[in-house]
């Protein structure tokens, strides 16, 4: 049996909605309370949950620019799983970096018998080269997606990915 959480349901709580209209947080599944969110985090940290996952579920302004019963369910998240994830658990001390890449790239390509997420012999080059201490804020204008919905618009994060190599090949770099 496995399980994967997603960085919206560690770090965000159903009052958000509440505060504010955002259909970028209607989500499935829905927020839940503070004490479901520690209850995530003690399972990444247990290891009941082993993946941490995206859930990445892009959508147009127009579609999400509706009532919130009558938007869709999701954010995008390939843009700010990682830094969400180094800033709400890896430097507060709730996750080592030993145990992000276990969630993030090794249990998530064990699971699917995949020849992926080690650093081995016979395994393809594929590495993400992080820097842990970049400071940025979320800016859903500079995303490489199409999609902007996020409800992380203006947030202020650290860490993020600052090259990409797959198969031995350098694919993405920050300049």
């Amino acid at each position: 049996m496995t399980a994967e959480a997603t960085p919206h349901h560690f770090t965000l709580t159903d009052d958000l909605i509440a505060e504010r209209y955002d259909t970028n947080l209607k989500m499935n599944p829905p927020l839940r309370t503070r004490s479901d969110v520690e209850a995530v985090i003690g399972g990444l940290q247990d290891g009941t949950i082993d993946c941490i996952v995206t859930d990445h579920a892009p959508h147009s302004i127009e579609e999400k620019d509706v009532e919130f019963d009558l938007a869709p369910n999701g954010i995008i998240g390939l843009e700010t799983s990682l830094g969400l994830t180094i800033t709400h658990l890896v430097k507060p001390g709730l996750l080592s970096w030993s145990d992000l890449v276990m969630r993030m790239a090794t249990n998530p390509a064990r699971i699917m018998k995949l020849k992926a997420g080690r650093l081995a012999k016979g395994y393809p080059a594929d590495v993400t080269v992080i820097d842990p201490n970049v400071a940025w804020k979320v800016n859903v204008d500079k995303f490489r997606s199409k999609s902007r919905n996020s409800p992380y618009h203006g947030k202020r994060l650290t860490g993020r990915a600052v090259m990409t190599i797959v198969d031995g090949r350098v694919v993405y770099q920050t300049v």
